[in-house]
């Protein structure tokens, strides 16, 4: 499984017009979409910042919408009034649900930096070591890792119920990924807590 996000940050008195256009355009295109197996959008009103994600069956599907994706991502950086899109294509190497999260839950997102070749590894151990803890935390509902073995990145989306759940956990589950990360060699690049606006994903298990 794969999947394509596209990060802008715009104006937040605009963020409700971005996840308009999602929601009634993008959404319903993406479920048309050959190889498509769904869409997410994360957002983060006081910053302005949206994330929108599609996840693919095979790289070769992402890969055949690149040209229908760009104009969806010039249209969202006008909704937004945003400058710069920054897309990524990822493997969906671990994803996990409790219980589904629907739309308005709650999500922490780690981006990190590994050394390529110990992408494996650092995927075996957070199936086996971090995963169970964060299970443990109150409100959990799923977890997911993305990575980019040829740029030794990863990005992981924890969900909680909602979005004071996720703020209720918010230093345990920091400071879980801290010490994991200093464990593997990994460095975490970039943290936010953000709102699951869109949760329309059937990406199946991979634990």
């Amino acid at each position: 499984m794969h999947a394509r996000s596209t990060s802008i940050r715009g104006n937040p008195a605009h963020l409700d017009a971005g996840i308009g256009y999602v929601r009634d355009e993008v959404l319903p295109a993406s479920e048309q979409a050959e190889g498509c197996v769904g869409l997410s959008l994360l957002a983060d009103r006081e910053a302005g910042r949206c994330i929108v994600a599609t996840a693919w069956q095979d790289e070769r599907a992402m890969r055949a919408t690149a040209a229908e994706d760009r104009t969806v991502q010039h249209r969202l950086l006008h909704a937004l009034g945003g400058e710069h899109a920054d897309v990524q294509e990822w493997e969906i190497a671990v994803l996990h649900r409790d219980r589904p999260a629907g739309d308005g839950a709650g999500a922490q997102v780690t981006w990190a930096r590994i050394p390529n070749n110990h992408v494996d590894d650092l995927l075996d151990a957070y199936r086996h070591n971090l995963l169970p803890k964060l299970r443990e935390l109150p409100g959990f509902c799923s977890v997911s890792m993305l990575v980019d073995r040829r740029a030794g990145r990863t990005v992981s989306v924890t969900s909680f119920e909602n979005r004071d759940a996720a703020g209720l956990v918010r230093r345990h589950a920091r400071s879980l990924r801290e010490q994991f990360a200093q464990a593997m060699g990994a460095k975490i690049v970039d943290v936010a807590e953000m709102d699951l606006v869109l949760a329309h994903l059937r990406v199946p298990e991979t634990v």
